[in-house]
C-alpha cells in the first residue's frame, strides 16, 4: 500500500510499507536535469550530484561514505534529462540514520573551493572515460541530432568548458532556483511504518527556495544525420524515430511493440542482424519518454564494411513489421515479458522506491500492479501494428560513430 503526503512547503513524501523484507530504500527526486539547463551551465545538474559526496558542515567526504559502509548500507547518485536521484539502501534498523546523512547532504554540503577543483577533474575523466565508449556516446550524437539546440540535446555530463565555470555560488544560486520543496519527492520503500513520514517531513517539511520554472519548451523532432569520425574496431548506428511522453494513453502499445522489435533475444532484430546474418554482436532498441517528447531508437555495432548492409537489414525488418503485423505469439509473448519483468522488479526495494519517486515526480499517480496488468492484457494486436506504422515512417534521424566517419550513401 502507497501512502503519499504533502508537507506544508510543497515536498512531496511517498511510502510504501513491504513487511516480507528487511531493507529500507530512501530516495530524494528532484525535478532537475539536464533539460533545465543552458549551453553556458550544461552539466551543472550532474556536478552538483556529484558535490553531495564531497563533505558538508559536519562531515567529510570519507565520513560520508565511512557512514553507510559502517552500517552495511549502499549511497549513491544518479542525474537524467529530466531529474536527479540520490539514494540510499539500509537495513530497516538504520533507516533513521540513513535519511538524517542524505538530508546532511542536501541541506548542508559546503562546496569549499579545494573540493570543487578535485571534482572537477574526476568529472573531466568521466567526461574521457565516456568519450572512448563509442557504442555510448553514439547515443548522445542521436539526441544531438534530433533535438539540436535545445537543452533535450545537451549532454549530461556537459563539457571541460562548462565544467570549468562552476563555482560554490553558482551551485548554490541553481540549487536555489531548481531544488525548490514542490520539485523534490522522497520516496520510501520497504519494511518501514507510516510513521517514518513524519521523521521526513520534521528534515524536509519546512526549508524555503525559489519559485522553481518548469514550463519547459516543447522540442521539436528533426530528422538529421550526424556522424563522427574515431578510431574505432566498429561502426555504431543510431536510427531514431519519434516516440511517445510520458503518460502517453497508447504507451504500453509502444512498450509492447519495442519489446518484439528488439527488446529481447527473442526479438525480430536480434533474431534477423544477429542470428540470422552474423551482422552484429549487439543490437537492440528502447524507447525513451520525457515530459512532453519521446524517442524510440534502434542501435547496432557492426564491421564499417558492413554498415551499409546492417542499415538495410533494420530497414527491411520494420518494412516487413508494419506490412506483415506482429504474429499472434509474438504478442502473447511480449505481453508475458512485460509481466515478468514488472512482478520481478517488484521483489527490490529500490526498485519500488524509483518506481513510486518516478511516478510522483512526473506523472502525479500511482497505478496499481492490477491495474498496469490489465492494460498490458488489453492491448492488442491492431492496436500494436498500427503503433509500427505510425512510428517507423520516413521521419528518422540517424548517428554513426566509425573509423572513417563517413555515412553510406543508403543512409
Amino acid at each position: 500500500m502507497i501512502k503519499r503526503y504533502t508537507c506544508h512547503n510543497g515536498v512531496r513524501i511517498v511510502l510504501e510499507n513491504i513487511p516480507t523484507v528487511r531493507s529500507v530504500a530512501i530516495g530524494v527526486w528532484i525535478g532537475t536535469g539536464s533539460r533545465n539547463e543552458t549551453p553556458e551551465n550544461n552539466g551543472i545538474s550532474h556536478f552538483l550530484e556529484h558535490m553531495f559526496f564531497k563533505g558538508t558542515k559536519t562531515r567529510t567526504a570519507r565520513e560520508i561514505a565511512e557512514s553507510f559502509d559502517s552500517i552495511g548500507g549502499q549511497v549513491n547518485a544518479f542525474t537524467s534529462k529530466e531529474y536527479t536521484c540520490y539514494y540510499a539502501k539500509v537495513l530497516d534498523t538504520h533507516a533513521s540514520f540513513a535519511l538524517d546523512v542524505l538530508s546532511d547532504m542536501f541541506f548542508h554540503s559546503t562546496f569549499v573551493a579545494e573540493e570543487l577543483d578535485k571534482e572537477k577533474n574526476v568529472v573531466y575523466e568521466e567526461i574521457k572515460m565516456y568519450d572512448d565508449t563509442p557504442d555510448d556516446i553514439v547515443h548522445d550524437l542521436l539526441s544531438k541530432a534530433i533535438y539540436e539546440n535545445h537543452s533535450l540535446g545537451f549532454p549530461i555530463l556537459g563539457t571541460e568548458d562548462t565544467l570549468a565555470t562552476f563555482t560554490g555560488d553558482t551551485l548554490k544560486q541553481y540549487m536555489h532556483d531548481t531544488y525548490t520543496p514542490e520539485n523534490v519527492v522522497i520516496s520510501v520503500a520497504g519494511n518501514i511504518s507510516e510513521v517514518f513520514i513524519q521523521e521526513v517531513e520534521k528534515l524536509f517539511g519546512s526549508y524555503e527556495a525559489g519559485k522553481s520554472n518548469n514550463q519547459f519548451e516543447k522540442p521539436q523532432f528533426h530528422t538529421n544525420r550526424l556522424s563522427r569520425k574515431k578510431e574505432t574496431e566498429q561502426a555504431h548506428l543510431c536510427i531514431g524515430y519519434e516516440g511517445l511522453q510520458v503518460g502517453d494513453e497508447e504507451i504500453y502499445n509502444l512498450i509492447t511493440l519495442n519489446n518484439i522489435l528488439g527488446g529481447s533475444m527473442s526479438s525480430r532484430l536480434f533474431q534477423e542482424v544477429r542470428e540470422q546474418r552474423g551482422l552484429a554482436y549487439s543490437v537492440y532498441s528502447y524507447h525513451s519518454s520525457f515530459q512532453d517528447s519521446g524517442v524510440i531508437t534502434l542501435y547496432g555495432g557492426t564491421g564499417a564494411k558492413q554498415l551499409d548492409v546492417l542499415f538495410d537489414t533494420i530497414q527491411e525488418t520494420l518494412s516487413k513489421l508494419k506490412a506483415e503485423g506482429i504474429t499472434d505469439k509474438e504478442l502473447r509473448n511480449s505481453k508475458e515479458q512485460l509481466k515478468g519483468s514488472l512482478m520481478l522488479s517488484l521483489e527490490s526495494t529500490n526498485s519500488r522506491m524509483s518506481r513510486n519517486g518516478k511516478n510522483e515526480l512526473l506523472l502525479g499517480r500511482h497505478r496499481t500492479l492490477d491495474e498496469i496488468v490489465e492494460q498490458i492484457d488489453a492491448v492488442s494486436k491492431d492496436g500494436v501494428d498500427a503503433m509500427a506504422n505510425k512510428i517507423f515512417n520516413d521521419k528518422y534521424s540517424v548517428s554513426l560513430i566509425s573509423p572513417d566517419g563517413v555515412l553510406p550513401k543508403n543512409i
